[in-house]
């Protein structure tokens, strides 16, 4: 077999592959061998039809098409790796010439994307600037604010509704005479905005026992966006209610015996937090400094197909100025997939088992699935090899980053190394905001109530 090359642009190659008949032939044999097992003629046992008689039955076009359709992946990539390239996507593929005879050679033509070939340029000299670890007051006052949000307890109020307040409500809504929907004993906050169009604004003022009536767009059922007349039966409404902020509360919500034990940790957790975010953006300049340093072109029919999928997905196929957001975003993301690709490849990056199985268990936890049936789901997808690079390239990225100077606005050098996402795990006493179950904020009637999200930059400072 013969192959050649031949490049349409920086991205897109047309493969030139020619089947000597010799070569070929084993194919048609078997082909032959097939079709005669299928078929039955008369005279002849299964099986044991001569391939004349298959060519007069059925025609030589017939046995070509089963030799080509078997054949054609095998040669196809033997010729992909013959010619060192690395495709994208699937090929368009031209049969040039068939062999309706004996002796005649196959010839076909495939069209596909690669990735394009570059130099890669040294990356040790790399130095970026961040600006410097800052936890303010208001930052640990947040935290502050955030954990005692998970303790606030929910207790029935006799003045008018407001928005923050928590309501019981039964709610029916009709189109005519019409019952569309109707639910009783839902729990709403006032201000959520996540029900009906309207609720908020008819909620507000009103008191346990009391009904309002409003008309609004339906949100979903056969009959989304039609005009619905909808009532609401308003069976309670609490309010929110904080904890005072004192050394029972530190008991309470951490391990700390006092107040100011308590801030000094959550002052702790916001410097950490801060420096995870300042390790975010070193990360990202050094890879932008990486990017600038080489030139690497993408295909163009591929972002746009990746642009299209995305823009579908979001409806928004006419928002020109989110196409090209987008568009900004993904040539970057395929962009920086070459060059840690090609990295891996130069500095022969190995990934052990305890490497993909932390990924994946970190994967798994983002996702908030049981890790053995993420793992389960990934290998029954095929998607192991995925994660396997994947991992290749953060190590790539890591080595460069662990070369790099990096140093804040102060001048002052900024060690990476010691920004550990589990540092705060390994203290122990120490409390973790984000750690708090939602079980944590109940009312007087043993009802929960909406939490509080704290700060993720733990996770963000892992991915």
């Amino acid at each position: 077999m013969k192959s050649a090359v031949e490049n349409l642009t920086p991205t897109r190659v047309k493969l030139t592959v020619e089947v000597p008949a010799a070569d070929l032939k084993p194919r048609l044999d078997a082909a032959y061998r097939t079709i005669g097992a299928q078929v039955q003629v008369p005279g002849f046992r299964k099986g044991k039809v001569p391939n004349r008689i298959i060519d007069q039955r059925f025609g030589r076009g017939a046995v070509v098409q089963e030799a080509i359709n078997e054949a054609l992946p095998e040669y196809y990539s033997q010729a992909i790796a013959e010619q060192e390239l690395k495709p994208l996507g699937q090929p368009e593929v031209n049969l040039t010439q068939l062999p309706l005879e004996d002796g005649q050679d196959l010839t076909f033509e495939a069209e596909i994307d690669v990735v394009p070939p570059f130099e890669l340029p040294d990356f040790s000299g790399i130095s970026v600037e961040v600006d410097p670890v800052a936890a303010s007051d208001e930052d640990v006052e947040t935290r502050m604010e955030s954990l005692r949000g998970r303790f606030a307890t929910l207790k029935p109020i006799t003045r008018k509704a407001k928005t923050g307040d928590h309501t019981t409500i039964d709610l029916s809504a009709k189109i005519g005479d019409d019952e569309i929907d109707s639910v009783t004993g839902v729990s709403y906050e006032i201000g959520a905005g996540n029900m009906l169009e309207g609720l908020d604004k008819a909620l507000r003022g009103t008191k346990a026992g009391e009904t309002v009536e409003f008309t609004a767009p339906l949100a979903g059922g056969d009959r989304a966006g039609e005009q619905a007349d909808v009532t609401v039966t308003v069976q309670a409404v609490k309010a929110r209610e904080l904890p005072k902020l004192d050394d029972e509360f530190a008991q309470l919500a951490s391990p700390h015996d006092t107040l100011e034990e308590l801030r000094e940790d959550l002052r702790k957790q916001a410097e950490q937090a801060a420096k995870f975010e300042q390790g975010i953006t070193a990360r990202d300049k050094v890879l932008d400094a990486m990017l600038d340093m080489v030139e690497i072109p993408v295909p163009e029919n591929l972002v746009e197909a990746e642009v299209h999928r995305h823009l579908e997905g979001e409806s928004r196929l006419e928002d020109d100025t989110h196409r090209a957001e987008v568009t900004e975003s993904t040539t970057k993301a395929m962009k920086t997939q070459f060059l840690l690709d090609a990295l891996v490849e130069r500095d022969g990056v190995e990934v052990d088992q305890g490497e993909l199985i932390e990924y994946i268990m970190m994967t798994a936890q983002q996702y908030g699935m049981n890790p053995q049936e993420f793992a389960q789901q990934i290998d029954q997808g095929g998607q192991v090899p995925a994660m396997v690079a994947e991992v290749g390239r953060r190590k790539a990225l890591a080595s460069v980053l662990e070369a790099a100077t990096v140093t804040d606005t102060d001048g002052n050098v900024v060690d990476l190394n010691e920004i550990d996402p589990s540092e705060e795990d390994d203290d122990e006493g120490e409390l973790d905001v984000d750690e708090l179950d939602e079980s944590d904020l109940q009312d007087s009637d043993g009802e929960t109530a909406e939490p509080q999200s704290g700060e993720q930059a733990s996770d963000e400072a892992k991915a």
